[in-house]
């Protein structure tokens, strides 16, 4: 099922589905997770948007709605804030609506996609794999989930810029981030791989800008 994000080409949605497919792929190998998820939200009615699924409910959920506000989901996409959480913790957890999609989670790790200053999306990791040291690498686990969904989101953004005049969105800083965190960690290959897809389409971009 293909799910429509923007109206800035005709093949733009199809496209975003790629890419967040491919996020979500590399976020659920990266955590260990039972499944990984990013919901977008629908700038005309505020509905989570299921965009793109790796494992549980992988053949079955792209293009599944929820009303404004749901869940752990709804939360962050209203709040614009991280959260990592055990679901019987707290109570911005919706037991109903995730049982409607065929697993209940035990803990839930996510973070908004911020575009522009608003909330685009949100990136869902469930059931993660923890280490012995849980403290400190959940930590290093926010962060890491932050830099995903900040790739996912300026990754949208320049495939959806239509106007060869607006600024380019701050790729910089994003990308002096992601070479720290490899180069602190280099037998992370989420790091490595999130830094190569971001020379990548820097590159790109300045290839396109310098033919223009």
């Amino acid at each position: 099922m293909t799910v429509e994000f923007s109206s800035a080409g005709p093949h733009s949605g199809v496209t975003e589905q790629l890419l967040l497919q491919s996020v979500v792929a590399v976020a659920r190998h990266v955590y260990s997770a039972a499944a990984t998820s990013v919901f977008m939200v629908s700038p005309d009615t505020g509905e989570l948007v299921f965009a793109a699924v790796a494992g549980a409910g992988q053949q079955s959920l792209v293009g599944r709605r929820f009303a404004p506000g749901t869940g752990i989901a709804g939360w962050v996409a209203a709040s614009c804030q991280t959260l990592i959480t055990d679901v019987s913790g707290t109570d911005r957890f919706a037991r109903d609506a995730a049982a409607s999609t065929g697993y209940l989670p035990a803990s839930i790790m996510a973070a908004p996609l911020v575009a522009e200053g608003e909330c685009i999306g949100v990136l869902e990791v469930l059931d993660r794999r923890v280490g012995t040291d849980d403290a400190a690498r959940e930590l290093d686990d926010m962060e890491l989930l932050d830099l995903i969904a900040a790739q996912a989101a300026l990754s949208l953004a320049l495939l959806r810029r239509t106007d060869r005049t607006a600024p380019p969105p701050p790729l910089g800083n994003l990308l002096a981030r992601l070479s720290e965190h490899a180069a602190t960690d280099a037998s992370d290959p989420l790091a490595v791989a999130l830094l190569g897809v971001s020379l990548d389409l820097l590159d790109r971009r300045t290839r396109t800008v310098a033919h223009r």
